[in-house]
């Protein structure tokens, strides 16, 4: 059934139906706000798994959905009424960044930012909430803080620089814009390319994961819900206009021991193929976050033990929907959203 547009339309979510904007928009939904969804379900993986993590959202009478793909569409009239925006939409990958494939994220990351902004800009938007990366930051040797030395180490954390610096140009027009730099997040509904969602599919299992490396490198795994409690706190948040914020993880676990807690968690031990070490991968990402906690009281409270239990207990759960003779909806495609 189609779900009417609010009267007053407080929220944009781009990047609606993936893995952090869907459950942004659960959450402003359960905080009694409307929210305008925004995603164009680029090929990057199945239509299905993006259709599936709007199951709840598309059935709410405060959502509606738009198919508008950024890079062309007139955006102007999508900002018709709304007061902030939370821009997630964008091309992921670290490895597909190189080649040719350095294209789309000039285009999904790079252009599609600027002509938001120049919407937001035009339309009046009071805040623009930005998804940057902690691939800005390339090689640390520590806890990162936000004015580190930001040397990309691959074209991806390059379009993901480069829309910080968008940011900062539009700051000057007067564009009220808080970039945020995600560092490694993971929790349900996450990417199936990610690392994650590989290992606890090859232990339930699926084919093997891929360990690129001998495990070493350390990452700032950061749990999705409190991903989204920063977000939503940002947006908010007075005096952090301007100003770019690490949101992640303040420990930083080695990868070979996140195989091992899967393994645990699951009940048998993540099946593995081992891989040379791809260009552009870190030996670390580790999160300061003492600005976040400075300016919004914020601080992650999601151990990885747990985030990780609610993250194989959602795979279990989606595995019983895709198996042969489960019920089906398509979701997105049924009416239920406006063109």
């Amino acid at each position: 059934m189609m779900q009417p547009k609010p009267d007053r339309v407080t929220y944009l979510v781009t990047g609606c139906a993936g893995f952090i904007g869907s459950t942004l928009i659960d959450r402003l939904l359960a905080n009694g706000h409307p929210v305008v969804g925004v995603d164009c379900l680029t090929p990057t993986y199945q239509a299905m798994i993006k259709e599936r993590n709007l199951t709840d959202a598309i059935e709410h009478p405060g959502f509606s959905m738009r198919r508008d793909d950024l890079a062309v569409s007139d955006l102007e009239p999508l900002l018709d009424g709304v007061d902030t925006v939370f821009h997630l939409a964008g091309q992921p990958g670290v490895q597909t960044s190189w080649g040719s494939g350095f294209a789309n994220h000039l285009e999904r990351n790079v252009l599609v930012t600027q002509r938001l902004m120049e919407a937001c800009l035009a339309t009046g938007v009071r805040r623009l909430v930005l998804a940057s990366s902690s691939s800005v930051y390339g090689a640390v040797d520590g806890a990162t803080m936000e004015d580190a030395p930001l040397r990309p180490l691959s074209p991806y954390g390059l379009s993901k620089l480069s829309t910080e610096h968008l940011a900062s140009l539009y700051g000057v027009r007067g564009l009220d814009v808080v970039p945020l730099r995600f560092f490694t997040v993971y929790g349900p509904r996450q990417r199936p390319d990610m690392a994650f969602h590989r290992m606890v599919e090859a232990a339930l299992g699926g084919p093997a994961f891929p360990l690129r490396g001998d495990g070493s490198q350390r990452r700032s795994f950061t749990f999705v819900d409190d991903v989204v409690d920063a977000v939503v706190r940002v947006a908010v948040a007075p005096g952090v206009s301007g100003m770019v914020l690490n949101v992640g993880s303040s420990t930083a676990t080695p990868l070979i021991d996140v195989l091992d807690l899967v393994g645990r968690l699951v009940g048998r031990p993540v099946p593995v193929e081992y891989h040379e070490r791809p260009p552009g991968d870190p030996d670390l990402t580790h999160a300061c976050v003492d600005r976040l906690r400075d300016m919004i009281g914020w601080v992650p409270t999601t151990g990885l033990e747990d985030g990780l239990a609610e993250q194989v207990a959602h795979h279990r759960a989606t595995r019983s929907l895709r198996a042969p003779g489960a019920p089906g909806r398509d979701l997105l495609l049924s009416g239920s959203v406006t063109t």
